[in-house]
């Protein structure tokens, strides 16, 4: 570990923007990274050692979920109504013990109990989740049904609802929110931002698994789409690709820290279309059937059935510069 880790001419000491020698070579490096100034902001290691989640096991057990919630389409396509049973189940068995183990991980992260002897109070209440989440799967299932009814409904270029669940991003997202907001429902930890971050990743939409979004929903599209932790959706919406639904500012307590957990993102009522580009801040209200053109800022409360657009641009002859 001795060798000079970049090329330099001889004499020269580099120095970082802070004005600090660089490292020379990759003992220093080691020795720099594992000063504790160094990791002491970004260092974790939970009580009682226990392990941290693990993304590659959450993305199998959103795999083994999108089998069964969508048989044919993901996991194992030879299925047949004869051998359903079997494949469901297998499914199920294989999600229930990797998903206990991950909610009791989530736990073991934010654990700040001392003594041991906690722990097996959360390893019954992670299997205890996990049952309750698995006994949601059927209504899940319908929710995401109606998603897919309103993806192929809503697009003229969908040729079947079977493309949109293969193909479209608003139904990968969508499936991974329901899933993971089932989950925040029922108070597991960490488990469920992760899930929502991995249909991030691959989708470019971010949904906060704590917001509530109705029946039918379908976001065209949808890249940079942003759906803040306390939106209220209701049915039949549908939204475009850049929308915003965030918060317009954040309240401090008298020290100055951020207020968490307050309502501070929209409501949007059943049936509104909001297009492309569209920025909706704070806890305004969208009413029933509203439309909100591309491109428009909105910090207030929108009547039902209203139509909020961009104001047109100004034509005229500006002769010799008109004075500008």
């Amino acid at each position: 570990m001795s060798e000079i880790i970049s090329p330099q001419a001889p004499g020269e000491v580099r120095t970082a923007p802070h004005g600090e020698p660089e490292p020379q070579s990759l003992e220093e490096v080691a020795e720099r990274l594992c000063d504790p100034a160094s990791y002491a902001a970004v260092y974790h290691r939970p009580l009682h050692d226990q392990p941290m989640p693990a993304v590659k096991v959450l993305r199998e057990v959103m795999e083994r979920l999108r089998a069964v919630l969508f048989p044919g389409y993901f996991g194992n396509s030879d299925i047949t109504p004869e051998s359903m049973r079997f494949h469901v189940g297998a499914n199920l068995d294989a999600v229930s013990r990797l998903l206990a183990d991950q909610i009791r991980r989530g736990y073991c992260f934010f654990c700040d109990r001392e003594q041991v002897e906690g722990c097996q109070a959360c390893e019954d209440r992670a299997r205890n989740l996990a049952g309750r989440f698995l006994a949601a799967l059927p209504r899940i299932r319908s929710y995401l049904a109606d998603d897919v009814r309103a993806a192929f409904e809503g697009d003229p270029a969908a040729r079947s609802p079977g493309e949109t669940i293969f193909c479209y991003p608003s139904i990968t997202a969508m499936t991974h929110y329901r899933v993971a907001h089932e989950l925040h429902h029922l108070g597991v930890e960490l488990i469920p931002r992760i899930i929502t971050e991995m249909a991030h990743s691959a989708t470019g939409i971010d949904i906060h698994p704590g917001a509530e979004i109705g029946r039918r929903f379908f976001i065209d599209h949808g890249t940079g789409t942003v759906i803040g932790e306390t939106c209220v959706i209701g049915e039949n919406v549908r939204l475009y690709q850049g929308v915003t639904l965030g918060a317009k500012s954040f309240p401090k307590d008298a020290s100055g820290k951020i207020i968490k957990g307050i309502p501070r993102h929209p409501v949007v009522e059943d049936e509104v279309t909001i297009y492309s580009g569209a920025t909706i801040l704070g806890r305004v209200t969208i009413g029933r059937g509203a439309v909100v053109g591309g491109n428009v800022w909105l910090t207030r409360d929108v009547p039902p059935g209203a139509r909020v657009l961009q104001g047109r641009a100004r034509e005229g002859v500006f002769e010799y510069g008109a004075g500008i």
